[in-house]
């Protein structure tokens, strides 16, 4: 089980990987955004796991959500920076479909 401290710490470690995923999205940087992303889901997982016996005194339930906060507005910003992006990646496997079932169908020109 994690200590109140690790709790703490691991939310703030989040609250910096979130940071880095804006960064990342902000350039396109999709690979390093994905490492992130996998890297704050293991903490996601250890939280899960771990922390929910850990309690928090007032102080620290009040760090915690300022982070929470934090990690939401986050989350806001890399959701508006990608999904443009899926929307064209997913316009892009729509029209290759597309031209394979016409391939398909009607053979190579």
């Amino acid at each position: 089980m994690m200590t109140t401290q690790q709790v703490l710490s691991t939310y703030e470690a989040m609250q910096s990987l979130t940071a880095q995923m804006v960064d990342a999205a902000s350039a396109s940087e999709w690979d390093l955004l994905a490492d992130l992303e996998r890297r704050c889901a293991a903490h996601v997982h250890a939280l899960k796991t771990q922390a929910d016996a850990v309690p928090l005194s007032g102080e620290q339930r009040v760090a915690k959500i300022q982070i929470i906060r934090q990690l939401l507005d986050d989350d806001r910003k890399i959701r508006d920076l990608t999904m443009p992006w899926m929307a064209q990646l997913s316009a892009m496997i729509g029209s290759t479909r597309s031209q394979n079932r016409l391939v398909n169908t009607y053979g190579a020109v």
